[in-house]
């Protein structure tokens, strides 16, 4: 101890060196993990794979609002097992939109219309437990596991004018692969679609750009005929998806101006029934078969509702049916009585949403009606047709 003059007597404390090979040479100075981290463990981020046909392998339920909405259980070499979702784990969001306070049916119809892509942000349970018992706002946690907020990517359908073509242009460097910045014409048709200048371009007609040179892609726009369907977004959310290593798909957007949207119509069956007819065909070209309402009558209930020959059905009072047998819609069809509701599309619509990758059902307000207890096993049920058959409904 050396005293210092005018002063109390103090210790010396030894001094410490810092080697930038070794780091700090102080027991003193260790650093541990953040005591905020440790309370408020970040939720996790989960991609879900599917292909044609594949449930997405598990099952959600939500007993009580503190549980939330919880994984139940997971199927073996499922999707949601090889992205390791685990029994107990609690879903915050589904595609990006906050679930936890969100009715459960809404939640049920989000995951089912998802297509082939579902993205999933957990906590596991004994971390959700933890939070709830603890106060945090989940929400604001979701927040912070995206390291702030992000605008969600937009899916543009735009009509080409005859004087203008699509109004816009490629601004990338040329040869460069997979950044692609757009600049449109004010009151252009890209511009009316929901495109503006300093968009990120990540999709084009089922085509991921990040494929593609700048020359590609710039003949693919000039050689679409009349309309191109574009996935943009601006730079500082695709920076943030970047962060995250989380691929900029439709399934994460919001549209704008998408043609060819589902409906929903409403029949009350009159003296002759509701003046359709309903008939399983297969797609021309493709091994995939379809219910298609033939045959409307003129001044029937069906026609009055809306009902356009060739239109496929998707959905009979709210409950999905595209990949059921024939004879299961006809029967659901006449289990409904003296009334009966319909969600359809066109053709040239479900064309479109099979390359988005999504249902046609993804942006439609209202098409599901289910207990709200149990969600069967989640994901797009598929039955593969075993018969042709029509029925006059």
């Amino acid at each position: 101890m050396r005293p210092r003059s005018g002063c109390q007597d103090v210790t010396e404390l030894p001094r410490f060196t810092f080697n930038p090979k070794e780091g700090i040479d102080n027991p003193a100075l260790v650093i541990t993990d953040d005591f905020e981290s440790e309370q408020n463990p970040l939720p996790k981020l989960y991609h879900l794979r599917r292909v044609e046909g594949q449930n997405f392998g598990f099952y959600l339920q939500r007993v009580t609002e503190k549980q939330g909405l919880e994984i139940t259980d997971v199927d073996p070499w499922s999707p949601a097992e090889h992205s390791g979702l685990k029994a107990g784990d609690r879903v915050l969001e589904v595609n990006d939109d906050y679930v936890v306070n969100m009715n459960f049916i809404k939640v049920a119809r989000k995951i089912q219309s998802s297509g082939l892509h579902l993205f999933l942000l957990v906590l596991k349970k004994d971390d959700y437990e933890q939070a709830v018992c603890s106060g945090v706002d989940l929400k604001m946690l979701a927040t912070a596991a995206k390291g702030g907020p992000c605008s969600r990517p937009r899916l543009c359908h735009i009509t080409r004018h005859q004087g203008c073509g699509l109004g816009m242009t490629l601004i990338s460097a040329e040869g460069l692969k997979g950044r692609c910045i757009l600049s449109v014409e004010t009151d252009g048709p890209a511009e009316k679609a929901g495109v503006t200048s300093g968009d990120r371009l990540v999709w084009m007609n089922g085509i991921m750009t990040c494929h593609l040179t700048h020359d590609s892609i710039n003949k693919s726009l000039k050689k679409s005929a009349d309309s191109v369907t574009v996935l943009v977004i601006d730079g500082e959310s695709e920076s943030c998806y970047i962060r995250r290593k989380m691929p900029i798909l439709p399934v994460l957007a919001g549209h704008c101006n998408l043609p060819h949207s589902a409906k929903t119509m409403h029949l009350v069956k009159g003296p002759e029934g509701y003046g359709f007819l309903l008939r399983q065909e297969k797609i021309p070209d493709k091994r995939q078969t379809v219910h298609v309402l033939r045959e409307v009558d003129k001044g029937s209930p069906a026609e009055e509702a809306g009902m356009e020959d060739g239109d496929l059905l998707l959905a009979v009072n709210g409950e999905l049916v595209e990949f059921l047998e024939h004879d299961d819609v006809v029967k659901r069809v006449r289990k409904s009585g003296e009334s009966v509701t319909f969600t359809t599309i066109s053709i040239q619509g479900r064309s479109l949403f099979r390359q988005l990758g999504i249902s046609p059902l993804f942006f439609h307000g209202e098409f599901i009606h289910q207990d709200d207890c149990v969600l069967g096993q989640a994901g797009i049920q598929t039955v593969q047709p075993q018969m042709f058959g029509d029925a006059l409904l």
